[in-house]
C-alpha cells in the first residue's frame, strides 16, 4: 500500500481513538516513513526538518494571539458579548430572532477574521466562551457552531482574494500553477472559485436547516457561568474601543501592503502600546496570554509540518496521483475525481491547504494539460483539491480553532463534534462542486 495512504490512515485512526493529535501525527509520520523504506533515522530527520519549517507558522500564531488578546484587553469583544448577553438576560423566551442574529454574527466574524481583521482563529477563544451559557439556554447544537465557524474560515480564503485569500489564491495557487508553465493571464480567480464555493454554501445550509436544527441540551457548568460573567461587564471607555478599531485598521493595512501577517499583528500590538491601551507594565502579561491561548494550536501546526515533510520524503505522493489517474484512461471526469480524492487525502494528513498546494500543483498541472483541462478548470481543480480536507482534518486550524472555543467546559469533542461534522458537510459537497467546476470551465 502507498506510504502516504498508510500515514494518513494511521493518523486518522489514532485521532478517532482519542489519542492526542500531536502524537497521532508523529506516529502516522513514522508509519508512513517506515512503510516507504526510509528507516526510523531518516524518517525522524525529515520530521525534524519539517518542524523547523513550521517555526514561522507558530510565530505567526503567537503574534496573532497576542494581537487578539490586546483587542480583548481594550474591552471591544467584551462590549459585544455584553450587548448580546444583556439582551438575552432580559428576555423570557428563547429569543429565536436573537439566536439567528448571533449565529449570523459569528459567521460574519469568522469570515472577517480572514481578511478585514486578519487574526484568523484567535478571535474564537475570546468571543465564544462567554456565549456558551447563552447557547446552553437556547439549546443550540455546538456542532452547528463548529460548522458555521469552519465555513467562514475555509470558504473565505478559498474564494475571496484578500487577506488570507490573497495568500492562498494568488501567492500560492496561481503562483505555483504559473511556475509550471500554464498561461493563466487575465484569469478571474474569484469567478473560477465561485463554483467550488457554492459547494461550501450548500454544506452550510444543510448543517443549519437539516442536520443540526433540533435543540441539543448541555449541562451548564461553573466554567460557563464564570465566562458569561466575564463577558457581562460594564461598558468600557469609548477611547479604548476606538483605539482597538484603529489598531485593527492599521494591522489590516500593513498586512495588505507587506503580505506579512506577522508584521501586521506586531504593528497592531504596537499601536495598543503607543496609545496607552496596553501599558508598558502590562505588555508582557498581555503578550504571554496571547501566546498561551494559541500555544496548543501552534504545536499541532508545527507537528503537521513535520508530518508533511515526511510525506514529501517518501516520494510517494506523485506515484499515488499517477496511479489513481492512470486507472481511468482518457476519462476527464474520473481523472478529475481521482485528483480531488488524492487532494482530500493529502490535506487530511497535512492539516493545511496552504502547505498542500505547492506539493500537488507541480504534479497536477502536467496531468491537467495532458488530460485537456482548460486553464480555468485546472485552477479550479487544483484549488479545490488543495482546500479539500482542511475542514474535517484533526490537525487543521479550521477545526482546532472552533474546538478551542466550544470545549472550554469539556462538552465538545474535537473529533466527534467538530472534525466529523465538518468533514461530512463540507468535503462531500466540495468534492461535487469542484468536479462540476472542472467539467464546466
Amino acid at each position: 500500500m502507498n506510504a502516504v495512504v498508510i500515514a494518513v490512515v494511521v493518523m486518522l485512526v489514532l485521532s478517532l481513538a482519542r489519542m492526542h493529535v500531536v502524537l497521532s501525527l508523529i506516529l502516522g509520520a513514522i508509519a508512513g516513513g517506515l512503510s516507504a523504506g526510509l528507516g526510523i533515522e531518516v524518517t525522524m530527520q525529515a520530521f525534524k526538518t519539517g518542524l523547523s519549517n513550521g517555526a514561522e507558522t507558530a510565530l505567526n500564531y503567537a503574534l496573532l494571539g497576542a494581537f487578539a488578546v490586546a483587542i480583548a484587553h481594550s474591552g471591544l469583544p467584551q462590549m459585544l458579548a455584553n450587548a448580546i448577553i444583556s439582551r438575552l438576560n432580559n428576555t423570557n423566551n428563547k429569543g429565536a430572532t436573537i439566536k439567528w442574529g448571533i449565529l449570523g454574527l459569528i459567521l460574519i466574524m469568522s469570515m472577517m477574521s480572514q481578511n478585514i481583521i486578519p487574526i484568523h482563529i484567535a478571535f474564537i477563544p475570546l468571543i465564544i466562551p462567554p456565549l456558551l451559557l447563552v447557547f446552553n439556554r437556547m439549546q443550540v447544537d455546538r456542532r452547528l457552531l463548529g460548522c458555521i465557524m469552519t465555513f467562514g474560515l475555509v470558504t473565505t480564503y478559498m474564494w475571496v482574494p484578500y487577506g488570507f485569500g490573497e495568500i492562498f489564491l494568488e501567492k500560492i495557487l496561481l503562483a505555483n500553477i504559473s511556475k509550471e508553465g500554464l498561461n493563466i493571464d487575465n484569469l478571474n480567480i474569484f469567478s473560477v472559485m465561485s463554483i467550488p464555493a457554492l459547494g461550501m454554501i450548500a454544506g452550510l445550509l444543510i448543517a443549519v436547516f437539516i442536520s443540526y436544527r433540533k435543540p441539543r441540551q448541555y449541562t451548564t457548568t461553573d466554567i460557563d457561568i464564570e465566562n458569561n460573567e466575564k463577558g457581562n461587564q460594564p461598558v468600557v471607555s469609548r477611547y479604548r474601543s476606538f483605539v482597538a478599531l484603529f489598531a485593527i485598521i492599521v494591522s489590516f493595512g500593513v498586512q495588505l501592503a507587506t503580505d506579512s501577517l506577522l508584521l501586521g499583528a506586531m504593528i497592531g500590538f504596537a499601536v495598543f502600546m503607543a496609545l496607552g491601551v496596553v501599558r508598558l507594565k502590562e505588555a508582557d502579561n498581555v503578550f504571554n496570554d496571547g501566546i498561551k491561548m494559541m500555544a496548543m494550536i501552534g504545536f499541532i501546526m508545527i507537528s503537521a509540518q513535520g508530518f508533511a515533510e515526511v510525506m514529501k520524503a517518501t516520494g510517494e505522493i506523485e506515484p499515488l496521483v499517477k496511479a489513481s489517474t492512470s486507472l481511468f484512461g482518457d476519462s476527464k471526469g474520473i481523472a478529475a475525481f481521482a485528483m480531488l480524492l488524492v487532494g482530500l487525502l493529502v490535506t487530511m494528513g497535512i492539516g493545511s491547504s496552504f502547505s498542500t498546494l505547492p506539493i500537488i500543483a507541480s504534479i497536477y498541472v502536467p496531468l491537467c494539460i495532458q488530460m485537456g483541462f482548460s486553464p480555468a478548470a485546472t485552477v479550479a481543480l487544483i484549488g479545490t483539491a488543495g482546500a479539500l480536507g482542511d475542514a474535517g482534518s484533526p490537525a487543521s486550524d479550521s477545526t482546532l480553532g472552533p474546538t478551542a472555543g466550544l470545549n472550554v467546559d469539556g462538552q465538545h469533542d474535537h473529533i466527534r463534534d467538530t472534525v466529523i461534522p465538518t468533514f461530512l458537510h463540507y468535503n462531500i459537497p466540495l468534492m461535487i462542486s469542484g468536479w462540476v467546476a472542472a467539467m464546466l470551465l
